[in-house]
């Protein structure tokens, strides 16, 4: 194994003192009387890379959604960074959603702007002098291994490509949580290799906390198989029989947690629609 007032204040989660990343607490979320999440609960722990499997439709992208305060659940509390957001207002979520990270599904970068303007973003907004703006995205373009493209527009890029630099734009504030929302959705097998090969890179150097939704089997297993070998810059298998302890899995059915555990765990359930989607 490689180890790599008036009123009493509401009760804290386990770990919330420590700023667990993300605990979510018999969370329930409807849309139009239909209901998405019913009443699941999980943990994030700090450094841990959970992905999320499951369906179309089984509530993946709403957890996401919810983690960072783009939704707010019918019933239930989450914390995030320690901090309970279940009804923090909009104006306060602004400001701290600069700690997290986010990869969307189609990259969501600005056509008219160039890659330097779309990884530096952030820095922009918050007046980082140039200078400095300058330093740090060529440092996280460096990382994607993409630092000849500063200069480019998004629609000069393949799609792997823009995925890279969606990924270099989430780096750049350092966060202390990531979320990816289907970050190989739509790309070939080898593209999506590479992009899986990156996040793998990500959680080994930085040890980021992360939430990765995905429908690729391949890319679950991918992370849970290899490491990234900073000797050699690449990812590598583990010996076999061994997983990366800080990889887990957590599969929704239907809007409810059916598994929270381990790859091994997830490979031997004897759950029967775990190992049919397995199949």
């Amino acid at each position: 194994m490689v180890t790599l007032a008036a009123n009493p204040p509401a009760p804290s989660p386990p770990g919330a003192e420590s700023k667990t990343p993300v605990v979510f607490e018999d969370v329930h979320m409807s849309f139009e009387r239909e209901k998405v999440l019913k009443g699941i609960s999980f943990q994030l722990r700090r450094g841990e890379t959970k992905v999320l499997l499951g369906v179309s439709g089984s509530g993946k992208t709403t957890v996401l959604k919810l983690a960072i305060g783009l939704l707010k659940p019918d019933r239930g509390r989450i914390w995030t960074l320690g901090t309970e957001i279940s009804q923090m207002r909009e104006e306060d979520l602004f400001e701290f959603r600069r700690n997290i990270g986010m990869v969307f599904q189609e990259s969501a970068l600005f056509d008219s702007m160039t890659v330097r303007e779309n990884v530096g973003y952030r820095l922009y907004e918050e007046d980082v002098p140039e200078d400095e703006i300058e330093q740090r995205v060529l440092e996280v373009l460096k990382f994607v291994e993409l630092e000849q493209t500063i200069d480019m527009f998004p629609a000069s890029l393949s799609g792997g490509m823009r995925r890279r630099v969606a990924i270099a734009r989430a780096l750049i504030n350092r966060p202390e949580l990531l979320l990816y929302d289907s970050p190989t959705a739509g790309l070939d097998p080898v593209t999506s290799n590479t992009i899986i090969e990156l996040i793998v890179k990500q959680r080994d150097f930085y040890h980021t906390s992360a939430l990765l939704v995905t429908h690729r089997l391949q890319d679950a297993f991918t992370m849970a198989t290899h490491i990234y070998d900073p000797r050699q810059n690449r990812m590598q298998p583990l010996p076999q029989g061994d997983v990366n302890p800080d990889t887990s899995f957590l599969v929704l059915r239907d809007g409810a947690v059916i598994f929270d555990g381990s790859a091994p765990e997830l490979v031997q359930s004897d759950n029967q629609y775990i190992r049919e989607y397995l199949a």
